[in-house]
């Protein structure tokens, strides 16, 4: 079941009296709304068994605030084009969220273009790293090739704090991914529906899905795709740390070659680098009381 929390003070005189809070009481009578954990098993337990779009229209009719976080990968598509076409009653807008790290391939970019014009009713909301809008401006703000100097402070910047500005500007309250368990490395063991720390909910509804099931449904539904797909690359992120992979290799493997990295700190619980921002923020409070204490100053 829902799990409800709120404070009877803040209740209208007809909630009191009718014992209940309903969807039309007022906005600060209505209570957060989260999962137990025995329920949030329960549904992963059942939606396990679902196809992707009846998983879809239970997100739909479900969870408010959803939006789908996207960098126009293949799962992104087909869970953007299955949307599109679901029949319900009062059809719910997806929208999108895409992080443009200002360091996308061209061919990123242009499938954007294609996107919007094949689903004009998508709106996309375009989040960069905080105060550039070009790679240049990203280099001379922290350096030059930053994701090899230090590449958390790299995904902080470029991915994390841009999904995180995302996220609270918008009121996000849910997202669909594009994560499967057939990608391989931490996403093997993958549940349709996650809860991070700050409470966001996740949902992979593609999860169950292998690449070649996705790969069908693009071909048979002709949904527009990333060109770089026909020269052998199957996950594409940054142009400074994609590859090509061979044959009999994971999906993911052109992602970060040579380096013990599989995500980019958007679907960890969280980042080491906005750790090391915290530490050093409780470092600088610690020092400004000694320094304080020291001169005999009252705190």
């Amino acid at each position: 079941m829902l799990s409800f929390e709120f404070d009877q003070g803040d209740l209208s005189p007809r909630d009191l009296e009718s014992g209940y809070v309903s969807a039309s009481s007022s906005d600060e009578s209505l209570p957060e709304v989260y999962f137990t954990k025995i329920h949030l098993k329960y549904l992963n337990r059942q939606l396990q068994h679902l196809e992707p779009e009846e998983i879809l229209r239970w997100c739909t009719i479900t969870l408010p605030n959803l939006y789908q976080t996207t960098a126009f990968g293949l799962t992104g598509l087909v869970t953007v084009d299955i949307l599109s076409k679901l029949r319900i009653p009062r059809p719910q807008l997806v929208n999108l969220i895409y992080l443009d790290t200002l360091h996308a391939f061209p061919e990123t970019l242009s499938l954007v273009d294609r996107v919007r014009e094949r689903y004009p009713h998508l709106n996309v909301h375009v989040y960069r790293p905080a105060g550039v809008n070009t790679a240049e401006e990203f280099a001379e703000k922290y350096g030059d090739r930053l994701w090899e100097t230090n590449d958390e402070k790299y995904d902080w910047a470029a991915k994390v704090e841009p999904a995180q500005r995302a996220y609270a500007e918008l009121d996000v309250k849910a997202v669909l991914t594009g994560r499967r368990r057939s990608q391989g490395g931490k996403r093997g063991d993958l549940d349709i529906i996650e809860i991070d720390e700050a409470g966001l909910i996740k949902v992979n509804p593609l999860a169950n899905w292998s690449f070649k099931q996705v790969q069908d449904y693009v071909k048979v539904n002709d949904v527009p795709y990333n060109e770089l797909l026909d020269r052998g690359y199957k996950s594409i992120g940054d142009w400074h740390s994609t590859q090509p992979i061979k044959e009999g290799e994971d999906e993911r493997a052109g992602r970060w070659k040579g380096q013990k990295k599989s995500e980019c700190g958007i679907h960890n619980s969280r980042s080491r680098f906005a750790q090391y921002l915290k530490e050093q923020e409780l470092k600088k409070q610690e020092e400004a009381l000694q320094h304080a204490l020291d001169n005999g100053l009252k705190i």
